[in-house]
């Protein structure tokens, strides 16, 4: 019996890391903002890389939105990858230089990635800025990001949103709150505590010195994620940069948004099982604080699943304190999800209430079954591959 004990008490406190990142997150970010005033936007030459595949029916607002930000020294970067559609030629009309890539072996976003920066090193930037295809980037703030990452030499990560859209599900919203405590909420709460943030995939600025040695070429359909804990391994940690954003939009078709979920959760579950072991061995030998925090913070498991995975646990382990074993799992449990169900509500209070209605949470258990068999399929049918996600 003992042993079973110890077993459940190592679960507990494997499911307390994560409740307990998250409510210290949510707490700093309430702290006051940081003033970025003194950055000076001027002197740096900037390359923005745009990787696209079959984008033809919504790059042109993305193009839009960044063109007029450029200077006369500015690059904006098209990389149609495999592309089948008019990908290239739309760009090119609407004021992108454009590279073709070919290689249907080599699939993958990284893979652009590395073939545009091979080519903007023939001419190199200070910065490289890269943006998704089909997002759209604020007005005046693509210098106040550059600089950024220019002047501190580290990667910047903006603000990077997916807005619901119009008529969107009460499904489709939570997620959207999901996104928003990921992306917003918590790496606002590491920027508070001086800590480094992941990267998220559109939004990013580089350093020339630091993007040209990436390692870019992989298929990982997390791509930015392994980039991100690859340049903290390398004591280059990204910063959080919210007073920039970039919003794009979830697919409004069910299939479109399964496809998309399952390549960002069954990508981050993997990152959580391929990297946390060696990440936290080599913070506590090289005593590199970014790097633990960076893997205290990809510990952090998709919300819906840590729920799901906790409330499973508390009634595991309440049945296993009536029958006789220690009860003191059980309170671990217990404690974990109020510490989570409180942080749900203190980001919810603080930045989600446009968002939904504080209604919204009586339907969160039945949108936390529903997510079940999606990580289900995580341990049966893995999505390892890169797969582009359907806009429209």
């Amino acid at each position: 019996m003992i042993y079973i004990d110890i077993i459940l008490a190592v679960i507990s406190v494997t499911l307390l890391i994560p409740a307990l990142v998250i409510f210290v997150q949510v707490l700093f970010a309430s702290l006051p903002k940081e003033d970025n005033s003194d950055i000076p936007e001027w002197g740096v030459n900037i390359a923005v890389l745009i990787p696209a595949h079959n984008e033809s029916s919504g790059i042109i607002a993305t193009l839009n939105s960044i063109r007029p930000q450029l200077k006369s020294t500015d690059r904006l970067l098209v990389v149609a990858d495999n592309c089948n559609d008019d990908t290239a030629k739309i760009s090119s009309a609407n004021g992108a230089e454009v590279i073709e890539r070919h290689d249907t072996e080599n699939r993958g976003k990284g893979f652009a990635l590395d073939f545009g920066i091979c080519h903007l090193s023939q001419n190199a930037p200070d910065v490289v800025v890269i943006i998704d295809a089909d997002c759209i980037l604020e007005v005046d703030s693509l210098s106040r990001l550059a600089a950024c990452a220019f002047y501190c030499d580290r990667p910047v990560q903006s603000l990077y949103l997916m807005k619901s859209p119009d008529g969107a599900s009460l499904k489709t919203r939570i997620a959207e709150f999901a996104w928003l405590v990921k992306n917003l909420v918590r790496p606002l709460g590491n920027l508070r505590l001086g800590l480094p943030c992941e990267l998220m995939g559109a939004g990013m600025a580089f350093p020339w010195g630091i993007i040209s040695y990436a390692g870019l070429a992989n298929g990982n359909i997390v791509e930015d994620m392994k980039l991100g804990i690859d340049l903290t391994k390398l004591g280059k940690p990204p910063l959080f940069y919210p007073d920039v954003l970039v919003t794009s939009y979830f697919p409004t078709t069910s299939e479109a948004q399964s496809e998309q979920r399952t390549r960002w959760e069954h990508g981050h579950l993997g990152m959580i099982l391929s990297e946390v072991p060696d990440m936290f061995k080599q913070a506590i030998v090289s005593r590199n604080l970014g790097l633990l925090a960076m893997t205290f913070d990809l510990c952090v498991p998709p919300l819906a699943l840590l729920v799901g995975l906790l409330i499973g646990f508390i009634v595991l382990t309440g049945i296993a304190s009536l029958v006789g074993l220690s009860a003191l799992p059980f309170q671990v449990a217990l404690f974990s999800i109020i510490l989570l169900g409180a942080s749900i509500l203190f980001a919810w209070l603080g930045w989600g209430r446009q968002i939904f209605s504080v209604t919204a949470f009586l339907v969160l258990p039945i949108y936390v079954l529903s997510k079940m068999p999606h990580y289900l399929r995580f341990l049966t049918k893995r999505q390892k591959n890169w797969v582009r996600t359907d806009r429209k």
